[in-house]
C-alpha cells in the first residue's frame, strides 16, 4: 500500500527516516501527524517552513495536522544539535513568542472547523503546567531507562564533545517532556505520527516508544533532511542573520532577494522543497532553466511562488518594482510606492547625507543638492554632468534649472540622486 503523502514528499526530496508501517497507516486511513514549533523567537525563520510545508502537504492529502507550539518545551531547551546550553526564557517573553508564531501559523493552515481535515494549534504548556514532578516521574519517567536516553544521539554528542559544556538534567529530561506531548496527543486527538526535520528522530522515536510502553498504541513518525547549502554556508542565514517570514524582521523585498541570489543547484532543490508547483510544472521549469541558466528562471520562479506563500501577491510585485529600480527600469512614480524600509532596503550601501527639512521647503537647487551634499566634488563637475545629461533626481533626467522641492520626496524623507547609470546617493531629510 503506498501514500501519495509520501510519495509526494519523496520525489521532493522530504523524506530522511520513517518507521516501518507508517506509508500502510496513511495509505489505511486519514491520520492525525503533528510537528513542534520552538518559540524561541517572535517570529519563525524559514527553516520552521519546511516544517509548515510538511503540514501543508500533509493537510491537501486529506490528514488532520497538529501544530504543537512549545510553550512548556521552550522554558527547557532542546539539545538537539545544540553544544551550549541556550538561555531560557521567562514566561512573558515567552507567551508574546506563542502570539507571534500562532498568527503566521494560522495563515498556512486551514483552521476553519467546518473542514474535516481541519489543522489544530496546541500549547503543551496547557497540559503540562498542572503536573506536579512526583506526578511526572511516576507516570512518565519509569517507563523510559536511563540506558534508552543516554542512547540518543542528541545525548551522546553533548557528552562525548571535550568542546562542549556538558548537558544539564534540565535538557536531559527535554526528551522525556517531548515524548510525553507525543502521548498526551495520541491519547486526547488519535494522533498517531509526528513529524520533524532529521535532527529530531532521537525526540521522536522517544514519544513513539513511550506510546508503546505506556499505552500500549503503535506509533509512526517521518522526519525531513535537514536543508543545507550547496556552497556549505547555513541554509536561511545572511550577514544580517536569519531570514524571518516576519514581514518586520525581513522585509519582502530581501525575502525576495535570497532566493533570487540560490545558486542554480539550491534552487533545483528549492523548488522542490519550498513551492507547492506540482512535479511535472517543476520537471519542466528545471529542464528550461538547464537550457537558459543565464535566465535564472528557477530562482525567479521560487522567489515569486515562496515571497507570495509567506507574504502575498502585492508584496511579491513590489519586491520585483524594487528589484528594478536599480536596473534602470523604473519611473520617480515607481519609487514612490516603496515604503520606507523597501526603500532603504534596496539602497543599502548607498552612500547618504543629511539634509535640513527647511532647505527643500524653501526649493534646492540642483548643483546645491549634488555638490553640497558630498556626492560629487564641485559646482563644476555637477554642471559638466548636468551637460551631459547624466544627472537625474528620483530616476528621472533633469536640467540645471531643476529645483527639488517637498513634492520630490519619496516617504515624506529621502531623495535618490544619480549620476550615470550606477552611482546613486540618497538625501535623508530630517
Amino acid at each position: 500500500m503506498k501514500s501519495k503523502f509520501v510519495e509526494e514528499l519523496r520525489w521532493r526530496g522530504l523524506i530522511h527516516d520513517m518507521i516501518p508501517g507508517t506509508e500502510e497507516q496513511l495509505a489505511k486511513e486519514p491520520t492525525t501527524a503533528y510537528i513542534g514549533f520552538d518559540p524561541t523567537g517572535e517570529s519563525l525563520h524559514i527553516g520552521s517552513l519546511v516544517q509548515i510545508i510538511l503540514l501543508m502537504h500533509f493537510q491537501k492529502h486529506g490528514h488532520t495536522p497538529i501544530a504543537l507550539v512549545g510553550g512548556a518545551t521552550g522554558m527547557i531547551g532542546d539539545p538537539s544539535g545544540k553544544s551550549t546550553e541556550r538561555n531560557l526564557l521567562d514566561e512573558a517573553t515567552l507567551q508574546k513568542n506563542l502570539n507571534g508564531i500562532k498568527t503566521q501559523l494560522e495563515k498556512f493552515l486551514d483552521f476553519n472547523a467546518g473542514v474535516l481535515n481541519a489543522a489544530i494549534l496546541v500549547n503543551n504548556y496547557d497540559w503540562m503546567k498542572g503536573i506536579s514532578l512526583i506526578d511526572f516521574v511516576r507516570d512518565i519517567g519509569k517507563h523510559l531507562t536511563v540506558n534508552y536516553m543516554m542512547s540518543k544521539d542528541s545525548v551522546k554528542k553533548r557528552l562525548g564533545d571535550a568542546s562542549a559544556d556538558g548537558m544539564s538534567f534540565t535538557e536531559f529530561t527535554y526528551q522525556l517532556f517531548q515524548g510525553f506531548d507525543f502521548l498526551h496527543l495520541y491519547q486526547e486527538y488519535n494522533c498517531k505520527m509526528q513529524m520533524g526535520g532529521s535532527d529530531q528522530w532521537g525526540n521522536i522515536t522517544t514519544g513513539t516508544e513511550l506510546v508503546r510502553r505506556k499505552a500500549g498504541g503503535k506509533a509512526f513518525a517521518i522526519t525531513c533532511p535537514l536543508i543545507t547549502k550547496a556552497d556549505g554556508t547555513k541554509f536561511g542565514k545572511t550577514e544580517e542573520g536569519n531570514v524571518w517570514l516576519d514581514s518586520k524582521r525581513t522585509s519582502p523585498y530581501k525575502f525576495y532577494q535570497y532566493w533570487l541570489n540560490a545558486s542554480d543547484a539550491d534552487a533545483e532543490n528549492y523548488i522542490k522543497i519550498f513551492t507547492l508547483l506540482d512535479k511535472e510544472t517543476i520537471e519542466k521549469l528545471i529542464t528550461e532553466h538547464h537550457e537558459q541558466p543565464h535566465m535564472r528562471l528557477l530562482q525567479k520562479t521560487v522567489g515569486k511562488e515562496v515571497t507570495i506563500l509567506v507574504h502575498s501577491k502585492a508584496d511579491y510585485d513590489n519586491a520585483i518594482k524594487a528589484s528594478q529600480i536599480l536596473f534602470g527600469k523604473s519611473t520617480s512614480d515607481d519609487l514612490k510606492t516603496l515604503d520606507a524600509q523597501t526603500f532603504l532596503d534596496v539602497f543599502e550601501g548607498v552612500p547618504q547625507a543629511e539634509i535640513k527639512r527647511e532647505l527643500i521647503e524653501n526649493g534646492l537647487d540642483v548643483v546645491s543638492a549634488f555638490a553640497d551634499t558630498g556626492f560629487l566634488k564641485s559646482n563644476g563637475e555637477v554642471r559638466r554632468a548636468l551637460k551631459e545629461n547624466s544627472i537625474s533626481v528620483n530616476k528621472e533626467k533633469v536640467s540645471d534649472a531643476f529645483v527639488i522641492n517637498t513634492s520630490h520626496l519619496i516617504n515624506n524623507k529621502f531623495v535618490l540622486l544619480q549620476r550615470g547609470k550606477k552611482n546613486y546617493f540618497v538625501l535623508r531629510v530630517v
